[in-house]
């Protein structure tokens, strides 16, 4: 066992997050052993459902918990109404006979719904995971055998064939709760009801027995496992993380020094609910923070729904900000030569103030007064156009960003840091503060955490929301710790005075056939920073040069072709055009400018792709699969190195 070098940080090393500099906004916060020994208290509650009841209690009818959209309006629904209707499934699921420790899995969009099927699991003592509405029949069939899942709620009739083709490989399934009736009439299964049917029984039981639900959260404990967390699996099959009311408590104990939120918060959830980013940002959070969540109608409808929202804090993942930055590309592209010249300047002098800021040095006093004129004039309607005007803080999680996109719309003037997850870890290991923003890191570890590198140049976490294992693979849990308990990232990464750096991703690291160790993803940052390309995986794995492919941003490549006259039949000869080869190859010559010349891209080729989430080649946070784009490509990539 190779000893790790010396290099760890905890809260009372850490300046930033000492209590006292953050004594008002954390005052309901208990630490205890500076955020090392559980029980994790907030409010005086050791677990969410507690919290959750707390909460309900105080605040009633008198503030909205969520809103949707339904016909062009947005609906808003109290902390009441959450509380009834989390109590109704509860009941009606006690009725079913649901008890401690059974599994229940989600099948669905997001919706207000989700939260009411999570918190009522969790009040029973349950276990709550979900499944991305893009898996297949099989991979959906995987997850209720491997979870043991007793009953599965699912959207609508296109989720609930699904099921139906697997039905009689899951003889332990014992019911089916569909939430939306649409297309169903007369439909009846032994095992299928809907969730009209499932309120109902749960109102029944409740107006005789209401205690009983109060009881079973009152006897939780932070040691009840709460969540299931099926990861991606892009490099096998997914594996179940097991996630405690303990690792939730203390994730969110230790989230309120780094991401203080106000009860007047407005929070905007439009990633997939069974992803744990999106679940803590929008079903735990809130009920730690009395926040607002408003619930994306489709995820066709992402950037239209942002634009009426306006949330004041907005938890991203960097194809989300790297398509508003396209989209304001667009619309500076057909904007009048004035306009045009009028944002470039206004870009110009907010990227000098940004440096300024991020120097520590004075910002110069008619900088400032130019700055304030453009944010007037610019930065505040572009941010309003796209439905950033309100952003207090918005952060970019579950992949790594372009320091270039960051750095674009800090200039902006929008306050955008990075931060740093997985599942494993309850999405949080650390992140950027606000007034210590160290671009192109990904922030100092959270309060009571460790972290240190090992010799290997892997970031190995130690703090109580590491995970409690992975579901039926007690190897894959042995393998994921040191022989001390600390637990492998997977992630290489270095500290810069006490920021963490991720240089890249173990399993993807390039080794040249000349043996020179390259991270792919600051050239594919570097490449997706153009608005003119969506996408880039980089290869070279055992050859004497990289190559990439590059997937187009289809809007501003045929906004180019428009404005220079380049004639195409359709998007597919448009990506075999001899200019827009012209333009890629400009486009990767400035990328290689600013490495080695080992690390440059040799050859490229464009494909003729839109990918959107339903797509296998891309994961629920919209992260390319490498994997799969390699095997669908293998020819191209082949043709490069002949």
């Amino acid at each position: 066992m190779e000893k790790p070098k010396n290099m760890e940080m905890t809260l009372k090393e850490n300046p930033d997050y000492k209590e006292g500099k953050n004594k008002e906004r954390v005052s309901h916060v208990r630490i205890n052993s500076n955020l090392r020994k559980g029980p994790f208290l907030i409010d005086d509650c050791d677990t969410i459902p507690k919290l959750f009841l707390k909460r309900c209690i105080e605040l009633g009818s008198k503030k909205t918990a969520h809103r949707e959209k339904h016909f062009g309006k947005w609906d808003s629904y109290s902390w009441g109404y959450y509380h009834e209707k989390v109590f109704e499934i509860s009941g009606g699921l006690h009725k079913l006979g649901f008890k401690k420790s059974d599994r229940l899995v989600v099948l669905s969009e997001c919706r207000k719904e989700w939260l009411y099927i999570d918190i009522a699991c969790q009040c029973l003592r349950g276990i709550c995971t979900g499944v991305y509405t893009t898996d297949s029949e099989l991979q959906l069939e995987y997850q209720l055998r491997d979870s043991a899942a007793s009953f599965l709620f699912l959207d609508d009739a296109e989720q609930l064939n699904k099921f139906l083709s697997i039905d009689k490989a899951l003889p332990d399934l014992r019911k089916v709760i569909v939430l939306d009736r649409k297309n169903l009439r007369g439909f009846a299964h032994k095992k299928v009801m809907f969730l009209d049917e499932l309120y109902e029984l749960g109102r029944k039981f409740l107006k005789h027995d209401r205690h009983t639900i109060i009881r079973k959260i009152e006897e939780g404990t932070p040691e009840d496992i709460a969540l299931l967390v099926y990861t991606s699996g892009t490099t096998g099959l997914p594996k179940g993380v097991m996630l405690n009311q303990n690792n939730l408590m203390y994730a969110q104990s230790a989230g309120k020094h780094v991401l203080p939120f106000s009860s007047d918060d407005e929070l905007f959830c439009f990633l997939p609910l069974c992803h744990i980013y999106e679940r803590t940002t929008s079903v735990i959070s809130p009920i730690v923070n009395k926040t607002t969540v408003n619930f994306v109608e489709t995820p066709d409808t992402i950037f239209e729904n942002l634009q009426e929202v306006s949330p004041t804090y907005l938890a991203g993942v960097p194809r989300i900000y790297e398509k508003i930055f396209s989209n304001v590309n667009l619309m500076i592209s057909d904007a009048t030569t004035i306009g045009k010249l009028a944002y470039n300047r206004a870009f110009q002098v907010g990227k000098l103030k940004s440096a300024c800021q991020r120097e520590k040095k004075w910002v110069p006093f008619f900088l400032l007064i130019e700055w304030y004129l453009w944010k007037n004039l610019v930065y505040r309607n572009i941010l309003n156009l796209v439905g950033l005007g309100r952003v207090k803080r918005a952060v970019s999680g579950a992949a790594p960003i372009s320091e270039e996109l960051i750095e674009w719309f800090h200039a902006l003037g929008l306050p955008l840091v990075e931060g740093y997850g997985m599942s494993e870890t309850v999405a949080a290991i650390s992140v950027n503060l606000l007034e210590s923003n160290y671009v192109g890191t990904v922030g100092k570890p959270i309060p009571g955490s460790s972290i240190r590198i090992s010799n290997k140049g892997e970031i190995e976490y130690k703090a109580p929301n590491v995970f409690c294992g992975y579901h039926n693979d007690a190897k894959k849990t042995q393998e994921a710790f040191t022989a001390d308990g600390w637990f492998k990232t997977g992630d290489k990464g270095e500290l810069v005075d006490g920021y963490i750096k991720i240089t890249g991703r173990i399993k993807d690291i390039i080794i040249t056939s000349g043996g020179k160790n390259i991270s792919p993803e600051n050239l594919e940052n570097g490449l997706k920073f153009s608005p003119f390309i969506s996408d880039a995986i980089i290869f070279g794995d055992g050859k004497k040069y990289l190559t990439a492919l590059i997937v187009p941003d289809q809007e501003n490549l045929e906004k180019f072709a428009q404005q220079k006259n380049i004639y195409y039949l359709n998007f597919t000869s448009l990506c075999e055009s001899n200019e827009i080869n012209l333009l890629i190859t400009e486009i990767v010559e400035r990328v290689n400018a600013k490495v080695s010349r080992v690390e440059q891209i040799k050859d490229f080729r464009v494909l003729d792709l839109v990918l959107n989430a339903e797509d296998e080649e891309l994961t629920a946070t919209m992260k390319i699969k490498r994997n799969i784009l390699e095997k669908k490509h293998a020819l191209l990539i082949k043709e490069m190195y002949n």
